[in-house]
């Protein structure tokens, strides 16, 4: 059993219907389902990358390919567990083996494109666990609602953090994962720390976005003992960098770029070498729309000024190399 935290479209535009029919549901251009029916991920991919957001981001290779298997994942899923989070309450239900639907459907936001919903039965959704108390989500320690919600499209659990939402809607008592020193830690760093009015993805933007101010402030052109390549921002302000920034990391479900891995927002770090950092795709670049990734502050440091495709390519073989020992 599988355990999957997701939103429903765009600005979750979906999720009342889904809500009111008992499914799960995602969807896709019209011309891009029928790639994905003919299964022809490659053509997907090319066609994907062509395209913009309404932030204007076209997207990666990577983000073209999870597009790809989001609609997969909903259409073949069965006895999994879905969650999604609407404003104080955290609702779950288990996908069906019935077949999915797949329904022509003229988007209510943006530009209204004519999209393809594929709707996938699920039981009841629930806002309750089995043992009929309500999930709120303000109820939920502070570890939990790290991982019970997600900005971007779908996430799919790791083992522990699946097996304690699995306890969670049962009802069982969770003194196993409260009572582990990181989990402590986590609940008093909350219990004392001062109200914000950002989000952490949002602290995460505009840290990113003062750092390229002053690192395009210093990286003019001079010649101190040797010359500074020339490093610009083509935004015309903070505020807009920041802006493209989140809807950078949305664009990439909040995942490492390089490698996939789960992005950290300042302020709900566990580990200070998953922060977001930002990346030029060309080294020799500028700050500008599509010339930017999101990545782990590691993979930013040991990529340096190297190739992107050619540091892809390494990232890959160390994977490929992981996946085959593990």
């Amino acid at each position: 059993m599988k355990v999957f935290i997701a939103n429903f479209g765009r600005e979750n535009y979906e999720w009342p219907e889904c809500l009111a029919r008992g499914t799960i549901a995602t969807m896709n251009d019209v011309p891009l389902q029928r790639l994905w029916e003919a299964n022809d991920r490659e053509s997907y991919i090319r066609e994907s990358m062509t395209k913009k957001t309404a932030a204007g981001i076209s997207p990666t290779r990577p983000v073209a390919s999870r597009w790809f298997n989001l609609m997969t994942i909903i259409a073949r899923s069965e006895g999994d567990v879905w969650i999604h989070r609407e404003k104080d309450q955290l609702w779950w239900t288990v996908s069906r083996t019935a077949p999915p639907s797949f329904e022509l459907k003229r988007e209510p936001i943006g530009d209204k494109h004519e999209v393809v919903v594929c709707h996938k039965t699920c039981e009841r959704w629930n806002n309750e666990d089995k043992k009929g108390s309500q999930l709120l989500w303000n109820a939920l320690h502070p570890k939990a609602r790290e991982f019970l919600f997600t900005e971007g499209t779908l996430q799919q659990l790791s083992q522990d953090h699946a097996d304690y939402a699995l306890a969670l809607i049962e009802g069982a008592d969770l003194i196993t994962w409260h009572s582990v020193s990181e989990w402590r830690a986590k609940e008093g760093a909350v219990k004392h720390s001062a109200a914000t009015i950002f989000s952490a993805k949002q602290r995460a933007a505009a840290r990113m976005a003062y750092t390229v101010e002053g690192t395009v402030a210093n990286a003019n052109g001079q010649t101190v003992l040797q010359t500074v390549k020339n490093k610009e921002s083509r935004f015309s302000s903070r505020a807009e960098l920041e802006k493209y920034l989140v809807d950078l990391i949305d664009l990439q479900d909040g995942l490492c770029i390089m490698t996939g891995l789960r992005l950290q927002f300042d302020g709900e770090e566990t580990d200070k070498e998953m922060l977001c950092s930002l990346d030029r795709i060309d080294s020799d670049g500028h700050y500008e729309v599509g010339n930017l990734q999101v990545v782990c502050r590691f993979i930013n440091r040991w990529k340096g000024n190297s190739d992107n495709a050619d540091f892809k390519r390494l990232i890959h073989i160390v994977k490929s190399i992981d996946a085959a020992t593990s």
